[in-house]
């Protein structure tokens, strides 16, 4: 399996729809983080299972009882980032002690802009060397836990002093990863990976998306690697698989092989609709994470951005700063490799023609 390929598909499934075009806060950036979430059990119920608290993957593979799994579950856990501005500025933050501050959506700090804003770290939980020996006799399950916390990093004026700062907050996440294996006939069995949100939220808030969404599992997805076996396609199962494929319970995830065509050691299960094999185009210059738009239209547009409103998007964080920077060193051959791209020719019967 090319890692580096793997790499760039899962991270392309992470972070799809981080921040959207305008990328700068807006009407339009106070829904982000729409694809693969799975929140507290209590707020899915209160919202009578509109946004999911569990997902599920089912697949089949073909090997035998000492074929190996090993699982893969990431996901984005969010950070509210807050500007705090201080009365009077000062020279020095004492550890551990947060001087009065009141809260303002941004602060100009020098030729440092400081806005309020929602980061995200991202999140792995693993199982290795899971044998369908040990999956058939029993299920393996695994909890985890990401603290929470909170996080100051001042704010300072060369000339003035710390005049601010920002303050980062982060809510606790419990999950469960559990994966199963049921025999079928022949050399076929049946995969399960669950993943469930098990954070508690405080009774008071179970209708709040804005605190749900702090205690939740963003962008989730799986990614299964088989050693000793390998997968079957869920889209295109051969004959003799077919009828197991089509018993197969997908719960906001959609497993497809991933690497060069033809290899079958590893399956990625995306929140997003995906075919199997699927390439990042050589073409694209890099994320633009909004991809409601094609990349020549999206790119387009970010130079068509004022000199405030990309300053404006820069002062958000790294990943915008860098798509910014690199749309706008696009030469005219990119630009025009953007525009579309003949991968291949095939002959058309006749009869196909109208």
């Amino acid at each position: 399996m090319n890692l580096t390929l793997l790499d760039k598909l899962v991270n392309a499934v992470l972070y799809e729809g981080y921040i959207l075009y305008p990328y700068r806060p807006s009407v339009k950036n106070r829904q982000r983080w729409t694809f693969g979430g799975l929140y507290p059990r209590a707020y899915s119920e209160a919202q009578t299972g509109s946004d999911a608290w569990a997902m599920q993957t089912e697949c089949v593979v073909q090997g035998d009882e000492q074929s190996a799994l090993e699982v893969r579950v990431r996901f984005l856990h969010l950070v509210n980032r807050l500007v705090g501005q201080f009365q009077q500025p000062r020279q020095q933050l004492s550890e551990g002690v947060e001087p009065p501050y009141r809260l303002v959506d941004s602060l100009q700090v020098g030729e440092r802009l400081a806005q309020t804003w929602q980061e995200a770290v991202e999140r792995e939980v693993a199982a290795d060397k899971l044998q369908l020996e040990s999956l058939l006799r029993q299920p393996w399950r695994g909890d985890f836990t990401f603290a929470g916390g909170r996080r100051c990093e001042p704010l300072e004026y060369p000339e003035s002093g710390i005049v601010g700062m920002f303050v980062r907050e982060q809510e606790t996440i419990n999950g469960l990863l559990e994966v199963a294996a049921e025999r079928a006939e022949g050399n076929l069995f049946k995969v399960r990976v669950r993943i469930e949100n098990c954070t508690e939220l405080p009774r008071s808030t179970e209708n709040s998306r804005d605190n749900a969404l702090m205690r939740c599992l963003v962008s989730t997805h799986t990614i299964l690697n088989m050693t000793g076996g390998e997968f079957v396609s869920s889209l295109d199962p051969p004959p003799q698989a077919q009828d197991l494929v089509a018993t197969c319970q997908n719960m906001g995830a959609w497993p497809v092989l991933v690497g060069a065509n033809g290899e079958r050691d590893t399956l990625l299960s995306s929140p997003i609709i995906l075919y199997d094999y699927p390439q990042i185009a050589a073409e694209s210059p890099g994320e633009l994470f909004d991809n409601t738009e094609i990349d020549e239209i999206l790119s387009l547009r970010i130079l068509t951005l004022t000199d405030e409103e990309k300053r404006t998007a820069a002062a958000l964080d790294d990943r915008v700063r860098s798509l910014l920077v690199r749309t706008e060193a696009l030469d005219r051959g990119q630009m025009l490799g953007l525009h579309g791209t003949v991968r291949g020719l095939r002959p058309v019967p006749q009869g196909e023609l109208s």
